[in-house]
């Protein structure tokens, strides 16, 4: 079943967060859509401008239907992430997105409601959900990248100012993550008194948290033992926090860098271990199941698992 993330929102708002998992590639999309049927989890399937550019918008579109087809069961949203206007005016006109994001954080209060007002205006018209954001995250994501020097919190008196003007559906914020594999090295972790006072000024408005993979040691360190050199500093969104941030108002935790890092490991494990090997369909194998294995896990930990008969009613349906 397609869904808006509006209407996932509704329905989890303070009980449990969404998964938002951006993809790039099929084995990606299997691994996702397999766990996802397996645990009766609705989720989120979300492509970047860069992966747009990388496999092709059509192509990325034509392999999420697909799999919705070998994955009957499933409950979803299929949302453009980080988008500017010329990739979002193009998903809203061609169709197969039901919610799209405009990334207008860098640009100053005024001009980021005025432009996520157009954008607000052209999706709503065709049934799309948006999402916005205020504050700015460090670190790299695709071709982004924002030095710790330009990020900052977001303010809980512009976000309700902000949501007001806007009339977006759901607002990304700065409250310590960051993007990449890099993130936390100086241990600040979640603002929660931020998430507090935004719930209070906004009671029952979806608040998305970007950066929230969590970089799990012992895959950085199985990566290093097989040939790869990232640093060992870095610590994700932990369990914990996740689990205070969701009766908080956070409705998506957006994943990136947590299957790229699964991905990595298997790959490098794979071919340090079978060096007379060179078909991709092997280790691409492996990562599917790992992929799986990995989703099943945040599906349980975001509260989401079972979670997807909620929304069978025919009211749900989105016409695609």
């Amino acid at each position: 079943m397609l869904l808006t993330t509006k209407q996932l929102f509704q329905k989890c708002y303070g009980r449990y967060a969404i998964p938002a998992v951006n993809v790039f590639f099929m084995e990606e999309i299997h691994g996702l859509f397999a766990a996802a049927q397996e645990a009766e989890s609705p989720f989120i399937v979300q492509t970047t401008p860069f992966a747009r550019d990388y496999a092709h918008a059509d192509m990325l579109l034509s392999m999420i239907q697909s799999a919705a087809r070998i994955y009957p069961d499933v409950t979803f949203a299929v949302h453009m992430d980080h988008g500017y206007e010329e990739h979002i005016f193009d998903a809203i006109e061609k169709g197969g997105y039901t919610s799209v994001m405009i990334d207008a954080s860098h640009d100053n209060f005024d001009k980021n409601v005025a432009r996520t007002r157009e954008v607000v205006a052209r999706a709503h018209a065709k049934n799309i959900s948006v999402e916005a954001e205020l504050g700015v995250l460090a670190g790299v994501e695709d071709d982004l990248t924002v030095d710790a020097s330009h990020s900052f919190y977001t303010n809980p008196q512009e976000v309700e100012d902000f949501v007001k003007a806007t009339d977006c559906d759901s607002l990304a914020i700065a409250v310590g993550t960051s993007h990449g594999a890099y993130k936390f090295s100086g241990g600040q972790g979640l603002q929660f008194h931020i998430l507090e006072e935004i719930q209070n000024r906004l009671p029952g408005f979806p608040l998305v948290l970007h950066g929230g993979s969590n970089v799990v040691p012992e895959v950085v360190e199985r990566i290093n033992a097989a040939g790869g050199n990232l640093k060992t500093d870095a610590k994700g969104v932990q369990e914990e926090e996740i689990r205070k941030a969701i009766p908080l108002g956070i409705c998506k935790i957006n994943i990136a860098t947590d299957t790229r890092l699964l991905w990595t490991m298997v790959n490098r494990e794979f071919f340090r271990d079978k060096p007379d090997e060179f078909a991709p369909t092997t280790p691409g194998k492996i990562f599917m199941e790992e992929y799986r294995k990995f989703m099943l896990k945040k599906f349980e930990l975001f509260g989401s698992a079972g979670k997807a008969g909620e929304f069978q009613s025919a009211e749900y349906a989105v016409k695609s």
